[in-house]
This record gives structure tokens, C-alpha cells and sequence, in this order.
């Protein structure tokens, strides 16, 4: 099911939830009750599993040949390794991002950089397969020699050893832009994975993974510490990055770094703000637009099943700061505590799946608005090293949609 059929479905699983109008009333001789606050509830949910292999080279082969999870590198062919971004086209279908492969440079160069096309068949109260269906693979790929740095392949197939890719927005002329964390990069790729453009680098900002990094020079933000959120504006005209992890050089280690670049002039330009995390081991990672000025974030601590913590949404006005000069934020949804009306049931040595739902793993790091007050909500499950499900399981890929009351209407 796609997501344009997802917003008639949900109002109907939302109304299985609704008292009837007697009830509600408490009958002609009762008073009214007073009405319950609206709290964030699960209202859809779709998982791929683990091990699911697209056709492509076998990977993993720099991984240690050990079980991890159930599972022994290398692996006959492309897992989906969850998604750190997500997208959809006009016909409902979503567009996941995976990340670089298995998280480091060193170890993902036999991973295949690539967009997915998916499709949902949602499980909620009232049913379905709660299944995803990856129907379709867009690779990132260099053939016009855009990238003016070595890649790992000949054939110019971007690879997890190239780029750490976590995010990703359509442009105005509906190619995409995709934030790395390496560099960290910009880049810009046609609708077919072609990149058009060399990758743009943040002025003053390198990691130790950026091939612009001179010998002897010292980077300034931590490894893996790019672009892991990315929002648009204005149709996508203009970019905020987030840098996932704060400076080296700041003091204050909860300060991200938020800047602004127009992707019609394709620079920088030169508006920034900062974004703070609730906690130095927090980090944002996603963010999305609800409108011209506000942005809803998702902020996650590196913790999964019961001593996760911080998986939350909040909302920032980009017109707001605080004193410090910091985004005043609003929280708007705990993903560790969600209303559950039916959707998924608790099942022995799981973790998660009854009352409350909770959205429990490492990496939760892409969410989406798909209209009204509803979101989407996917993992990076990190494979096949995440078991915030289940003990010695390989997490699967999961999306869930949440509705979360008066999205559209906070203001912080």
C-alpha cells in the first residue's frame, strides 16, 4: 500500500480507536468526561527483513568471518542496511537511502552506494502484511568524472569506501542532493544516480575522513560526524545541514552546526545557526520542513532496547533562538513511548511491540511528513550488528507511520 492510500487508511484505523458518540457523552443523564490529551500514536507499520540481498558483488569482506547476530560475513550479495533518509515520489512509492554499508571507510568498499525504491504493504489495527518490498535500485555512480578524488572502483560505482551518504532532498529541478558525512560533502546526483556536480565541502569544516584533508592537518569534527540530517526549504532551493556531531574545537559538545545553501547557486551562503542536542552523546539525525520557517527534528542517543533513551521529534522555528543563540526546540513526539492501538502485539524476547510501542533501535535516523500530522519513521540497522529487537538477531529494517497531534500547529 502507498502512501497516498496510507492517510484515508490511518483516519480509518484512528476512528477503530474513537469512543462512539454515546460513550463519549457518557449518555443523556452523565456528565461529559473531560477529553483525554492527544498523544502520539502508532497507527502503520512495514519491515524488510535482515537479510534480504539484492543482486550485485558479495560483500562484507573486510568483516570479520564470525557470526554477528545470527549472521557470517561476507554476505551473497547487497543487503539493505536499513535507511538513513527517505523520500517519496508522486505515485507514493519511498525512496531509502542506505548509509555507506558496515560504518566505517575501511570497511565498506565493497558496499554499492545506491537509492531504493520500496514498496509498503502496511500492517495496522485492522491488519495487513506489514511487509516492505524493495521493487527497484537507483546506483550512485560517477561516469562524467565529476568527483575529483580517487574512487575505489574502475567502473566509477560509488562505493561506502567513497561516501557516507545519510541524507537526502530533491531539488527544485527534482534531482536529488544527498548529505555525506565524510567530507562532509553535498552531493548532487540526476534522477538516474549520475553525479552532476564535484561534491561541496562545508568551508572550515573537515573530518578525518575527508579526502581534502592536507598532511598534517588537523580535522575539526569527529569521524562520521557529517551530514546525517538534512532539511529543504522552498522546494527544495535551499539546504540546512546538520553536522551530526559538534566541533572538535567547541567546548560545548551538545552545539551542532546548521547552514544554509542554495542549490540554484550551488555555494554556501554564509547563514548559519546552531541546533542543540539534549546531551553531548546525542545527535540530530534528520530533519525535514513543515513550512517556510519550521523544522521537525529527530534526535537520538547511540543506545537500542530497554537503555535506549533519546529517540525523539522536535520542532524548531528558525526564527526563534534562545540567548545562547541556540534553535528553541519543542518536544513533539518520544518514539520510545507510543500509543498502540492494535498494530503489533508484544511477542516473547522482543522488546517493543506492545504497550507502549517502542521505536527502540541504535540508529533511528530518517523521518518523513506525509501529510497532515503524520509521519514516517525509519531505522539504520547498522547489519548486521543492531539487535535492539530481539537478542542475537539482526534487527530488521522497520518504518513506522506516527501521527503526532498538532504537528502541524507547534510552535516552540
Amino acid at each position: 500500500m502507498r502512501i497516498p492510500r496510507l492517510i484515508p487508511l490511518l483516519a480509518a484505523a484512528s476512528a477503530l480507536a474513537a469512543p462512539s458518540a454515546a460513550a463519549a457523552h457518557g449518555g443523556p443523564h452523565r456528565p461529559r468526561p473531560p477529553k483525554p490529551a492527544a498523544a502520539p500514536t502508532l497507527v502503520a507499520r512495514a519491515t524488510l527483513p535482515a537479510t534480504t540481498y539484492l543482486p550485485g558483488p558479495a560483500s562484507g569482506a573486510a568483516l570479520a568471518p564470525t557470526p554477528v547476530n545470527g549472521v557470517t560475513p561476507p554476505f551473497p550479495g547487497q543487503p539493505v542496511p536499513g535507511f538513513s533518509g527517505l523520500l517519496t515520489e508522486r505515485d507514493g512509492t519511498i525512496l531509502g537511502l542506505p548509509d555507506n554499508g558496515y560504518g566505517a571507510k575501511t570497511n565498506s568498499a565493497d558496499f554499492l552506494l545506491a537509492i531504493h525504491r520500496v514498496d509498503a504493504d502496511w500492517r495496522t489495527a485492522r491488519g495487513g502484511a506489514g511487509a516492505l518490498r524493495v521493487r527497484g535500485t537507483i546506483a550512485l555512480r560517477d561516469p562524467r568524472r565529476r568527483v575529483p578524488f580517487p574512487l575505489t572502483r574502475e567502473d566509477r560505482r560509488l562505493t561506502g569506501a567513497d561516501f557516507d551518504v545519510e541524507s537526502i532532498q530533491r531539488g527544485p529541478d527534482d534531482t536529488f542532493w544527498i548529505g555525506d558525512e565524510f567530507g562532509p560533502f553535498l552531493l548532487h546526483v540526476d534522477r538516474d544516480g549520475v553525479v552532476l556536480d564535484p561534491p561541496v565541502p562545508l568551508p572550515g569544516v573537515k573530518s578525518p575522513q575527508s579526502p581534502d584533508l592536507a598532511a598534517g592537518e588537523t580535522p575539526n569534527l569527529p569521524a562520521s560526524g557529517g551530514f546525517e540530517a538534512t532539511a529543504a526549504l522552498r522546494g527544495g532551493r535551499i539546504l540546512l545541514p546538520f553536522t551530526e556531531k559538534a566541533l572538535t574545537t567547541d567546548a560545548d559538545q551538545t552545539r551542532h552546526l546548521v547552514s544554509a545553501f542554495d542549490t540554484r547557486r550551488g555555494r554556501y551562503t554564509g547563514q548559519t545557526w546552531t541546533y542543540r542536542t539534549e546531551r553531548p552523546d546525542t545527535y540530530p539525525a534528520d530533519a525535514q520542513a513543515l513550512d517556510a520557517h519550521r523544522l521537525l527534528v529527530l534526535e537520538r542517543d547511540n543506545l537500542d532496547g530497554p537503555d535506549a533513551q533519546v529517540k525523539r521529534l522536535y520542532v524548531v522555528d528558525l526564527r526563534r533562538t534562545a540567548p545562547d543563540g541556540s534553535l528553541v526546540k519543542r518536544q513533539v513526539a518520544d518514539l520510545l513511548d507510543l500509543r498502540n492501538p492494535g498494530v503489533t502485539q508484544e511477542l516473547p524476547g522482543t522488546y517493543g511491540l506492545g504497550q507502549p510501542f517502542r521505536f527502540a533501535f541504535v540508529s533511528v535516523e530518517s523521518v518523513l511528513p506525509v501529510g497532515g500530522d503524520r509521519v514516517l519513521v525509519a531505522n539504520d540497522n547498522n547489519f548486521p550488528n543492531d539487535d535492539g529487537r530481539q537478542p542475537g538477531k539482526a534487527d530488521d529494517t522497520e518504518i513506522v507511520a506516527v501521527d503526532v497531534p498538532g504537528l502541524r500547529r507547534v510552535r516552540p
